[in-house]
């Protein structure tokens, strides 16, 4: 697979949707529901979170930033957002906080730079909205705009930024995942995506055990397929064809379009011989690729 370098441009991000949440509480209240710190939130940082289910499965994630001291902004994928959207609005109760789908005012842009205006997971001021930067991905810093016009860039394609999200190696819960996965099975937990000095929130405690007593036998991976792929779509390993080994979380077309790079979630023990296919232990041959992180692969595995 070439990879195109660089990579330049800016992308309306139709596949996303936002969330605002306003008002007195909008802190404290996301704070006791998903699963990141909302309380410390400064206005000059994002924050990536999920929110859970109380079985502690993800049924949605989010990146998270300020807007003012009290509007808080949540961008999450646009197949989620509607469920998300009526969940959440069932749980404000007494708080002084409202809750609705800001996708048509907060139009999002994903654009792609060779320069570095802010860390990772920062967040600036732009002419009407703001600027978060993303963890980089193929080289390639990453920011999400959130303004009322695109960006001044080259143009970029939405299958290049979406292969871009797949390379960075921070998953995004599609409606097809939803409640497939704890935290941990998708790595989120080593992304920034959860705090465990915070208070509860929805199936916090099943997230907790899995991080102190060490029962994740499944993590995500990067991996290149022949073919196409998408979420959801079950993964198998040659040895066991008669049950499924894994889950894709997302995919997306490599530039030149001779793969599809994915993410997806696999039993540890699966890794250990043998190979793994999309589909059925015959079909499309999954190749490994390197994460732009570490995972504690082999501690799990020896739980």
């Amino acid at each position: 697979m070439s990879i195109p370098s660089p990579i330049h441009g800016a992308v309306a991000l139709t596949h996303w949707g936002v969330i605002r949440a306003r008002g007195d509480d909008a802190a404290s209240f996301l704070h006791s529901q998903l699963t990141h710190d909302f309380t410390g939130l400064g206005l000059s940082e994002a924050r990536l979170a999920g929110y859970c289910s109380a079985k502690g499965r993800l049924l949605a994630s989010f990146v998270a930033w300020k807007a003012s001291h009290d509007d808080i902004l949540l961008a999450c994928h646009a197949s989620v957002l509607p469920a998300a959207l009526k969940r959440l609005s069932m749980f404000v109760l007494r708080a002084k906080c409202k809750l609705s789908d800001a996708s048509a005012e907060v139009p999002l842009f994903g654009q792609v730079s060779s320069s570095e205006p802010i860390d990772v997971w920062g967040k600036t001021d732009a002419e009407g909205g703001a600027i978060v930067r993303l963890p980089d991905a193929a080289g390639a810093a990453r920011l999400l705009v959130a303004a009322p016009q695109e960006p001044q860039a080259d143009s970029l394609s939405l299958d290049t930024w979406r292969w871009l999200e797949v390379q960075s190696g921070v998953p995004v819960i599609e409606a097809a995942t939803v409640e497939q996965f704890v935290p941990q099975m998708l790595n989120f937990e080593l992304v920034g995506g959860v705090s465990f000095q915070k208070g509860c929130y929805p199936g916090q405690e099943i997230v907790a055990r899995a991080q102190y007593r060490g029962t994740v036998k499944r993590r995500m991976f990067l991996f290149d397929i022949s073919g196409e792929a998408k979420a959801g779509q079950e993964v198998f390993h040659s040895a066991d064809p008669g049950q499924p080994a894994g889950l894709i979380a997302n995919a997306a077309p490599s530039p030149d379009g001779a793969t599809t790079s994915a993410l997806a979630e696999v039993k540890l023990a699966a890794l250990e011989g043998g190979s793994l296919h999309l589909g059925a232990a015959d079909g499309p041959l999954l190749m490994r690729r390197p994460l732009p992180y570490a995972v504690p692969i082999d501690a799990e595995q020896a739980v």
